[in-house]
């Protein structure tokens, strides 16, 4: 079981206090792991830091909004050059705004490329060169299944998430060479603070039981189990894929 682990492992994850990102610090903690966790929040990221605490694991956290060149430069990248090398980045963050297409106006569209995509693509390039330094480094992209069907969850969310798996595919054959993989999973509805609007109303939630064969929605554990797996050594010669955490809804037809 020595592959089964994260032992020594050096992890950034953005958006670590809440859902998917936070229980995947979690899983992280548990595998032995160093976590660093990046969000706005300072005072979410201090209790989050303290309940990990009370189960026995110390973790890292920085308040940034990673949109932001500045607070990448003056609050990320000192720490990661202080680490010397990084084992995995976790691309997590993300928000959506749901409505119809005409009716977004040009800044809310932009805000969620910023957010989703854009982001992402300026933290992997910002830890680079402490990836390349890292042992058997990886990175893990939380894109979504509305990257590749249609979920009535707004055009835009589904455009940056299409764009982050072809940004995963593409990055993966070119960062072979440094020893570097590059994964993604794509979840569909999990119980996270993103989709509490849409998993609270009663019509909308049956439509989606229905078409999700496994006939519930996700706990955020489990999709932060997929990210452990590719960040594991156990993982080191898959790189370039993409897996629905899904219950089945991509598999599903009629």
């Amino acid at each position: 079981m020595t592959n089964w682990n994260l032992q020594g492992k050096k992890a950034l994850i953005t958006g670590g206090t809440k859902g998917i990102g936070k229980a995947t610090a979690t899983e992280f903690l548990k595998l032995g792991a160093q976590v660093l966790i990046i969000a706005r929040n300072g005072d979410e990221i201090q209790e989050c830091i303290k309940e990990w605490s009370t189960l026995g694991f110390e973790a890292q956290g920085i308040a940034a909004d990673i949109t932001q060149s500045e607070d990448r430069e003056l609050y990320i990248f000192p720490i990661l050059k202080e680490w010397g090398s990084l084992d995995i980045l976790v691309n997590n963050v993300g928000t959506n705004i749901r409505k119809e297409f005409t009716e977004y106006e040009p800044e809310e569209i932009q805000k969620v490329f910023d957010t989703n995509l854009f982001s992402a693509i300026a933290m992997t390039r910002l830890c680079f060169e402490f990836l390349e330094k890292g042992h058997d480094a990886s990175v893990i992209n939380v894109s979504s299944v509305a990257a590749s069907v249609d979920v009535a969850s707004g055009t835009p969310y589904g455009m940056t998430k299409a764009a982050e798996l072809q940004f995963t595919r593409n990055l993966a054959v070119e960062w072979a060479k440094y020893g570097i993989r590059v994964n993604a999973v794509s979840p569909w509805y999990t119980k996270t603070p993103l989709t509490v609007p849409v998993l609270s109303q009663p019509e909308r939630l049956k439509k989606i039981l229905d078409r999700t064969p496994l006939n519930r929605v996700a706990e955020p554990e489990e999709v932060a189990s997929a990210i452990a797996f590719f960040a594991m050594p156990v993982s080191s010669y898959i790189t370039g894929q993409n897996l629905a955490v899904d219950g089945g809804f991509l598999a599903k037809g009629l």
